[in-house]
């Protein structure tokens, strides 16, 4: 990975850790031991109830979230004992998050499938977290 590519992980990085926290009232920080070791979230809340790990992607072009990345919160998720979710931005559009549906299933009722995934904006994403967290049903 280039340099400029790193620099623009990172900023994003720090954008979506600041926003969570205006939308949460949680400071995230971000997880530097994902450069030294494979399979870690991206940021990390400073609330263990948080019950999602993170990936972030920020990348030139797209329309929605690629397999891999889900693999990779997937990976990510199991190492930290908590859901997956990917926030991801292509250029010249809105933030948006992938959660598996059992993410949804924690919140509202029985999950659809396993294998199934919904996107949502940021906003929607800091909603299902307090509503999971409210009522516990972490992980």
């Amino acid at each position: 990975m280039g340099s400029m590519s790193r620099n623009k992980g990172a900023a994003f990085e720090r954008q979506i850790a600041k926003e969570l926290f205006l939308l949460t009232g949680i400071a995230f920080k971000r997880n530097l031991d994902q450069y030294q070791s494979t399979g870690l979230d991206d940021l990390r809340a400073d609330d263990p109830a948080w019950p999602f790990a993170m990936e972030l992607k920020r990348v030139a072009e797209g329309v929605t979230c690629r397999t891999g990345w889900k693999a990779q919160a997937q990976i990510a998720a199991v190492a930290a004992g908590k859901m997956p979710a990917v926030v991801f931005r292509f250029d010249r559009q809105e933030t948006r998050v992938a959660v598996p549906w059992v993410a949804l299933a924690k919140a509202y009722g029985p999950p659809v499938g396993p294998d199934e995934w919904v996107e949502m904006t940021l906003e929607g994403l800091a909603f299902l977290a307090r509503e999971i967290m409210a009522d516990g049903r972490n992980v």
